[in-house]
């Protein structure tokens, strides 16, 4: 026991009402894999990442239904403001989120975040105007300012070496609301991919488009199920409500579940020191500059301007810049690979383009538990970001030859090609957020995310309308 708590002795005081410190202490007792605060992790960013994809399915028939549109073709046009809603709410409070989850706490803005979920997300599913999706959906993205939280969470529940497993926990989800857009806009454009995409994934077993899943099987009940809900009952009123309380219910057990939630952030000032409640893990004759050295840290860290930190701010533009390429590439690659070869397409069915998305989105899964922290370990995330974006170039520049083939062939490299651009894709986004968490300390991490957060929605949020118009 005492060998397992020497590296914490040699470093820090440890206050016992602290639970910061308490699971400093837990993490130097326990130097496995903390499974379950991953587990934690994993649910609740389950829980933020489905709300984002659960419309998608029956957003074209939602707008329809509210006669918003004059024409059919216009339908696109204002479903892609209620899709937007929820960047543009998140967007505008992610800094404030994160700023208050540095001076309260993670969990706190983790409950209030799912709280957001249950009352709004059931509140969209009731929408009997245009206007009142909007709202909705806008709110939701607001209140829910957990995504930049659980990010430092990630690494701050687990040591050091495992900081890269914790990661891609968060970023699996980030990846799958990409593709998920993909399946939106697929929609959109009427490429009838949504409905056959989510049909292969599921088949596959895999959480990576649960929520288009449940929307697309639970919306409209009473013309899906008339046996079971007629169309005068409350679910034929609302057909899209059923879907989103199914969401809604998962997350009011969510919640539940944050009781048993391990606070990270230390919350205890060096100045206020009470008879009984800290214990020196130093030697006396240390403590006083071990105060000293505790009472600088924390001034400069409560003083130091974020947008001065470049370490910081530089993996926080290159994380932007590269939101904007990538949401980009989700934009063009459906509309690309479902275009008739004279045109510079690949003449793909729905079926082959949901296949390709299918069996890349398993392969991430597989990457990301048993090949990506093993490469962080041995390159490091700055190495291995910078190996993927070289990568990234000559791939991406391969793509348009794959019109000169056809058949297996075509079917072949098109899957490889997309497995390999989601793997370099995941592998820069996960080093990008080690770099970040690493380049500030534990209370401003929150901030920290709060900045790359609302900088990444700005940039996604233009990338599709880029994308498109290229």
């Amino acid at each position: 026991m005492a060998e397992n708590r020497a590296p914490l002795l040699e470093r820090m005081m440890y206050y016992e009402s602290c639970p910061g410190c308490k699971l400093e202490r837990r993490k130097e007792e326990r130097r496995g894999i903390p499974y379950k605060e991953f587990l934690y992790v994993w649910i609740v960013t389950l829980c933020t990442a489905l709300p984002i994809s659960i419309l998608f399915p029956f957003l074209y028939f939602m707008i329809r239904d509210l006669h918003i549109a004059k024409r059919e073709e216009d339908i696109g046009f204002y479903a892609g403001f209620v899709g937007a809603s929820f960047m543009f709410g998140r967007a505008l409070t992610s800094v404030f989120w994160g700023l208050v989850a540095d001076r309260y706490g993670r969990k706190p803005v983790i409950a209030i975040g799912i709280c957001a979920v249950v009352i709004f997300n059931t509140l969209f599913g009731l929408s009997a105007t245009y206007w009142m999706a909007i709202t909705t959906r806008l709110l939701l993205g607001s209140l829910n300012g957990l995504l930049g939280p659980i990010k430092a969470y990630s690494i701050e529940v687990c040591r050091a070496e495992h900081q890269a497993l914790g990661l891609s926990l968060v970023t699996k989800f980030c990846i799958c609301c990409l593709i998920k857009y993909i399946l939106y806009l697929s929609r959109m454009h009427n490429l009838g991919i949504l409905a056959v995409s989510f049909q292969v994934s599921t088949a596959w077993g895999i959480g990576l488009i649960i929520g288009p899943a449940i929307g697309g099987f639970f919306a409209q009940p009473a013309e899906k199920y008339p046996d079971i809900f007629s169309q005068d009952s409350f679910f034929g009123r609302f057909p899209y409500f059923l879907p989103c309380f199914c969401i809604s219910l998962f997350a009011v057990g969510v919640l539940i579940l944050c009781i048993w939630l391990p606070e990270t952030l230390h919350m205890h000032n060096v100045n206020k020191m009470q008879d009984g409640t800290i214990e020196f893990l130093e030697a006396p004759s240390c403590g006083s500059g071990l105060k000293e050295n505790a009472n600088e840290s924390e001034e400069r860290a409560s003083t130091e301007n974020l947008f001065k930190n470049w370490p910081l701010m530089s993996s926080i533009i290159v994380y932007c810049v590269f939101s904007l390429h990538d949401m980009a590439y989700t934009e063009i690659f459906s509309l690309w690979a479902v275009s008739d070869k004279s045109y510079g397409g690949l003449s793909f069915s729905s079926q082959d383009v949901g296949e390709v998305l299918a069996i890349s989105g398993f392969s991430l899964l597989v990457y990301q538990l048993f090949l990506y922290p093993s490469l962080v370990k041995l390159l490091g995330p700055i190495i291995s970001s910078r190996v993927a974006s070289v990568l990234s170039i000559p791939l991406l520049a391969a793509f348009p030859f794959m019109t000169k083939l056809s058949g297996l062939r075509l079917s072949l490299i098109a899957n490889c090609a997309s497995l390999l651009k989601n793997i370099l894709c995941v592998t820069i986004i996960t080093g990008l957020f080690i770099l970040q968490n690493n380049a500030v300390p534990q209370h401003q991490r929150g901030a920290a995310n709060g900045i790359a957060m609302t900088g990444m929605s700005l940039f996604k949020a233009a990338a599709p309308a880029g994308g498109g118009i290229l």
